[in-house]
């Protein structure tokens, strides 16, 4: 007996029952697309697990970066202009050092969004992490914590001060990763190629760097980028002085260790650091971490927190101080407009 009464011809019945048969499978499609979702959204990472995959991506590509500067064969050339018109280096080191950084963590976490300064068209490396988790880290960190993958963002900088590699001024080089949840800079790793120093440190867990026993923020000692000195000693000036000392280097990742109670001869010892221009997040994500682990700020230069979701570009100029009043620092800066710069 069909539905109502009505009777039907074995034609119909057949048509009904596959009428049937659809209404059960859009409603099975419906509550199984709705349980992938549910899993999806439920998926976490482990933050101490990420901090030691981030350490291990660092060195690996730090190994590509020491190896093709010592063989020189850098293959340099350029691939555009900064904002500042000077021309933008790319090495074999980049490259390379890409390719190991960022397939090494997306290998192990392919559900992460991971920005990496470079690009490339290569089919990539089967490197997968083997989840050692170093001594070190589990002593100073006793437990993970885990954390929605979605919120995730993890910033990489294959080369950090590629220009200075290209002048073989090695000190100034080295690899970064940062892991930042909901734009929190939270893991910072920065690693030395030719020495093989890791700084590292994770907010609310550890660091295997220390802050200095004193800072000067009357007379200071400005760290700056060489590559535009002479822009900022104007703003710098007009803030602490005309005999405000500045020093001038390469790579956002060194100045940053120029902050710390760094045991390395080959580094300036400043008391803050300042950049006047466009940067991106990828040079400043790790440093900032390490510093907001240890107590330290990294701003813009109005004060401003660093969003490290979305765009790479920051625009806002950048200060960063640990142990010193760092809002007192903002204060005393001149009014400040990106343009100018």
């Amino acid at each position: 007996m069909a539905p109502m009464g009505i009777r039907l011809s074995p034609l119909g019945v057949a048509v009904f029952c596959l009428l049937g048969l659809g209404v059960i499978y859009h409603l099975y499609a419906g509550v199984l697309s709705s349980r992938l979702a549910a899993f999806r959204q439920k998926r976490t990472v482990d933050l101490r697990e990420l901090l030691a995959l981030s350490i291990e991506a660092a060195v690996q590509g730090g190994r590509e970066v020491k190896r093709i500067r010592l063989e020189d064969a850098l293959e340099e050339r350029s691939k555009g202009k900064t904002k500042e018109g000077a021309s933008e280096k790319l090495t074999l080191g980049d490259l390379n050092s890409h390719r190991k950084m960022y397939y090494l963590i997306k290998n192990t976490y392919p559900y992460l969004q991971v920005n990496s300064e470079e690009h490339d068209n290569s089919d990539g490396e089967a490197t997968i992490w083997t989840r050692n988790i170093p001594s070190e880290i589990l002593n100073k960190i006793p437990e993970g914590k885990l954390v929605p993958a979605e919120s995730v963002t993890v910033w990489i900088d294959p080369l950090d001060a590629t220009q200075e590699y290209t002048e073989n001024l090695r000190k100034y080089v080295t690899t970064m990763v940062c892991v930042a949840v909901d734009g929190d800079p939270i893991i910072g790793v920065i690693h030395k190629p030719f020495t093989g120093f890791t700084a590292w440190g994770m907010v609310g867990g550890a660091a295997n760097v220390n802050r200095r026993d004193s800072y000067n923020a009357n007379n200071p000692k400005v760290i700056v980028s060489r590559s535009h000195a002479g822009k900022v000693k104007g703003f710098v000036q007009q803030a602490f002085g005309n005999n405000t000392e500045i020093i001038p280097a390469g790579g956002a990742g060194y100045k940053v260790l120029a902050l710390l109670d760094v045991s390395d001869e080959e580094y300036e010892k400043a008391d803050m650091y300042i950049h006047v221009t466009y940067i991106k997040k990828w040079d400043i994500c790790a440093g900032n971490a390490i510093l907001k682990a240890l107590g330290g700020h990294m701003t813009t230069l109005k004060g401003e927190d660093i969003d490290y979701s979305g765009s790479e570009k920051n625009t806002g100029g950048l200060l960063a101080s640990i142990y010193i009043d760092h809002k007192a620092l903002v204060n005393r800066l001149p009014p400040w407009d990106e343009n100018k710069y």
